[in-house]
Formats: C-alpha cells, sequence, structure tokens
C-alpha cells in the first residue's frame, strides 16, 4: 500500500496552445492528401449527448439510460487551405470565382497541442488530436474597415461529426495521443503517415490502423 501524494515535482501537468494543423478532404470513406492548414487559432472540442433518462419502478429510482455521445468542435483560424472550400460550400466556377451555398464535403484534421509541466515547461510533450468525420456548418464572415487598431478577419466554424468504426469499441469521431506515453519510433512513424515523407503522400489513417502502428493497449491507462 502506498499513501497518496500531490503536486510531486514532474507531475503538475498543463496542456497548451494549437499549432500544426492538418486538413484531410474526405475522399470514398478514407482521408487522403492532407494539407497543411496554416493560421489556425483555435479548436474548441464540445462533446455533446450522453444525457440521464431515469427510470421508476417499485417506487425507486430503477436505473439511468444515457443517450448517444456526440462529438462536435469549433473551429477558429486567420484563413484555410483552398482544400477547404469544398468542405465549406464553396465551388470554383471560373479561374478566381467561387459561389457558395453547394453541397459540403466531410473532412478529417489533426492538430497538436503541447504537454507541459512544472520541471520541463511547454517541452514535456505534446497530444495529436485526431477528428473524423466533420462537417462544417455555414459561418458567419464579419468584414470591417482598417482603422488605427487593426485587426485581421478571424474565421470560424460549427463542426458535427459522424463516427467511424473501431475493432472491439464504439465508433468514435475523435482520438488523442499522448506522445509521453507512446513509443517515440512508432509515434514517428504514425506522424509520418499523418504528415507525410519523401516516398508517401499525407493522409490520416482511420482508427484501427493506428491500433496497428502504435500498438494495441495493454491494461490500465
Amino acid at each position: 500500500m502506498a499513501k497518496l501524494v500531490w503536486d510531486e515535482t514532474g507531475k503538475r501537468l498543463y496542456e497548451t496552445g494549437v499549432s500544426q494543423g492538418v486538413l484531410y478532404p474526405q475522399s470514398g470513406g478514407t482521408y487522403p492528401n492532407g494539407v497543411a492548414w496554416n493560421g489556425l487559432t483555435a479548436v474548441t472540442e464540445s462533446p455533446s449527448g450522453a444525457e440521464a433518462t431515469p427510470l421508476y419502478a417499485d417506487n425507486i429510482k430503477y436505473l439511468n439510460l444515457f443517450s448517444a455521445e456526440e462529438f462536435g468542435a469549433t473551429i477558429e483560424a486567420y484563413t484555410y487551405p483552398d482544400e477547404f472550400m469544398a468542405c465549406d460550400g464553396s465551388a470554383q466556377i471560373a479561374k478566381g470565382a467561387y459561389i457558395g451555398q453547394q453541397n459540403r464535403k466531410q473532412f478529417g484534421m489533426c492538430y497538436k497541442t503541447l504537454l507541459g509541466n512544472d520541471v520541463d515547461a511547454n517541452d514535456h510533450g505534446y497530444k495529436l488530436h485526431i477528428i473524423y468525420g466533420a462537417m462544417a456548418s455555414p459561418s458567419e464572415k464579419a468584414y470591417a474597415t482598417v482603422n488605427d487598431s487593426p485587426e485581421a478577419i478571424t474565421f470560424s466554424w460549427e463542426v458535427t461529426t459522424t463516427p467511424v468504426n473501431v475493432t472491439g469499441y464504439e465508433p468514435t469521431a475523435s482520438i488523442v495521443i499522448d506522445s509521453t506515453k507512446c513509443d517515440p519510433t512508432k509515434l514517428a512513424d504514425l506522424e509520418e503517415i499523418l504528415y507525410g515523407s519523401a516516398e508517401e503522400e499525407p493522409r490520416l489513417p482511420l482508427p484501427n490502423e493506428i491500433v496497428t502502428v502504435l500498438g494495441a493497449a495493454g491494461a490500465g491507462f
């Protein structure tokens, strides 16, 4: 037996930042041809659902039934890759001319957040966040005159998702990968798939392939 200890050195963890965004337009149920998403400023993950519906019997609370959980997000950026236009309901009808209100294309994406602690600060590690089956809703674009307090326009999209299958688990629309808990070599292999290499184009692997690359989970967390 061991007594609990709080706030040990090196275990005061925090998470910060968002960087290295990648967009993967969906094609035939897969996510090939990833492109860098420059100017990404925020991704706000917003799970919903999993709400309890109580059932009563014999004059007592019998059990709770929970609704399905859904994954949503809000993406904010100063700009977006051209490939995102189809995901945002735009289509090019002539060179440099675009129309809106078109069918929106599903996409996947990944981005990185920094994992810090009281010893290494922001250099402790990082987390890779992966989203599947995303659909962007129409967003407001507020254009304003240039003045003595200049600001760049920030674009924002509300995103809903459709989960993908994972063998042995419920379908999911999101994966988080902790660099401090992964085999570094296997993680590097996964990042080569996500970000591309001299030989291969960047693509987003489905969850079952990620399990194959990183290795199946053991007991515990």
